[in-house]
Formats: structure tokens, C-alpha cells, sequence
């Protein structure tokens, strides 16, 4: 789940590229028909179709146009998909925490714990202990482990789900250049998501 994530906001990256260059190509500056060479090219090359793209400002506005909504209907459906993993994310979640139920650990507790520890070392159990206890202790503080990156993981991965779902939803025509330079950019940076914990994620998650 954690990889396929990745992977579609590679894809939801490309299509706010694509929709932020097809606005750009509607916005282009008409060619200056006042030129004399300008002039001579249009006028030793003049035909209907070529007469008509002059008068619409030499910019083809229904290949433009059909960009942008193309990126958008993919914008839209790479909004559903995330959310289907989400919803699966947090399905597990579910079933791994209900599953530890019996044990009186917090998740909260969990996720503080996992953030202090992540990178260190496991802590030295007494000599006296008999293997069989080691091995009850480090199966349990595997599976909290595991329930508190679950947990961190999908929190991270609904921030950065929240985050798209507004910068799609105010995409539209009159959208201007700085905001979807910003969008383009925030999109890339992902502020919400710990690399070095998604890495984590991807060794030991379905």
C-alpha cells in the first residue's frame, strides 16, 4: 500500500504539471502580426486554416482547453484511488490494534514511543532472563512497533492526502501562475511525510 501510494502521487505530480502547462499554453501572448517579417510568413502562407488560427491569436485553444480537462478528470480519479487505499490502511490499522486490545498499551503511548526510539538500538534485557521470556518480550515490542508505525504511516499519508484534495479542488481556469507554481511545488516537497519512516514502512508493510 505504501509503495502504491508513492507511486500515484508520482502520477498526480505529472497531471498537476500537465494541467499547470496547458493553462500556460491558453495564456500565451498572441504572435505580433504588426512584425513585416511576421507579415510576409502569414501572407506567403495564407490559407483558411492558417488565417483562422491568426485571428484566434495563433494559439490552438481546443487542444489547450482539452489538456487542462484531462488533467483534471486524472487529478480527480488519482483523488479516488488514494482514498481506496487510505480506507485500506485504515482497515488495518483497525484490525492490528484490535488485535493488541488484550495488552494495555496506548496508541498515542505507541507512536511517542516509536518516534523516541526510531533509529536506536533494542534496549539490553537482564542476563537472568530465560530465552523464552526474551523471545515473548521482542515479539511484543515488535507488534507495538508495528501498530505505531501503522499508525504514523497512515496519519502522514492522510495529511498528505488532505493537502492534494484542496489543491485539486481549487484548480480551475482563472488560477493563477504563482499559486500553481506553489501547488506544483508543495506537491513535490510532500512537508507531510517522513521519508526516513516511509522507508521503514516499505520493509516491514503489505
Amino acid at each position: 500500500m505504501v509503495v502504491e501510494f508513492d507511486e500515484l502521487v508520482a502520477v498526480g505530480n505529472r497531471l498537476l504539471i500537465g494541467f499547470q502547462q496547458g493553462l500556460e499554453f491558453l495564456r500565451r501572448p498572441p504572435i505580433n502580426k504588426t512584425s513585416e517579417l511576421v507579415e510576409k510568413i502569414i501572407k506567403s502562407n495564407e490559407t483558411k486554416s492558417v488565417k483562422s488560427y491568426v485571428e484566434a491569436g495563433c494559439i490552438n485553444s481546443h487542444d489547450g482547453t482539452q489538456i487542462v480537462h484531462t488533467c483534471q478528470r486524472g487529478l480527480q480519479d488519482h483523488l479516488s484511488k488514494v482514498k481506496c487505499i487510505l480506507s485500506d490502511m485504515e482497515s488495518l490499522l483497525d484490525d492490528v490494534v484490535g488485535g493488541m486490545q488484550t495488552t494495555n498499551e496506548n496508541l498515542s503511548d505507541l507512536q511517542d514511543r516509536y518516534f523516541d526510539e526510531f533509529g536506536q538500538q533494542e534496549p539490553a534485557y537482564d542476563k537472568e532472563e530465560t530465552a523464552s521470556t526474551h523471545a515473548s518480550r521482542l515479539h511484543k515490542h515488535e507488534a507495538t512497533d508495528y501498530a505505531a508505525l501503522m499508525a504514523i504511516i497512515f496519519s502522514m499519508v492522510k495529511q498528505d492526502y488532505m493537502m492534494q484534495e484542496r489543491i485539486i479542488s481549487s484548480l480551475n481556469f482563472k488560477s493563477l501562475t504563482t499559486e500553481l507554481e506553489n501547488y506544483c511545488l508543495l506537491w513535490s516537497l510532500r512537508p507531510f511525510i517522513n521519508d526516513e519512516i516511509m522507508h521503514q514502512a516499505w520493509k516491514i508493510l503489505p
